[in-house]
């Protein structure tokens, strides 16, 4: 089992930043993807940024976030991190966790972000 923690989520201007970052624990060792997914109210949930761990570390990220959204990692504390730039109102969500291990997948509980003036 996989247990995630995010924290960094809130209120923030259209044109400012937030970071998002999420905490793993549990069996670890078994995690071969991390990243982010959101939902806004009325819509289903998509991915943001993914890192894919194999033989390279492969990146992806949502077409509307390219440029804007950077996800990193730190292995050794076992983090992923979303740092968000030029946040859009259209950006506001939950912003999930998500972590593979082989088939299985783990979700965190959600941080709320929300872009408004």
């Amino acid at each position: 089992q996989v247990q995630l923690v995010e924290s960094g989520g809130g209120l923030v201007q259209p044109g400012g930043s937030l970071r998002l970052s999420c905490a793993a624990s549990g069996s670890i060792f078994s995690i071969n993807a991390m990243g982010w997914y959101r939902q806004a109210p009325g819509k289903q949930r998509e991915l943001v940024a993914l890192v894919t761990r194999g033989r390279s570390t492969n990146t992806n990220y949502a077409d509307s976030v390219k440029g804007r959204f950077i996800i990193s990692e730190d292995n050794v504390q076992s983090m992923v991190y979303l740092q968000m730039n030029s946040l859009k109102p259209e950006d506001t969500a939950v912003y999930y966790c998500y972590a593979r291990g082989g088939p299985v997948v783990y979700w965190g509980q959600g941080t709320q972000v929300t872009v408004s003036s």
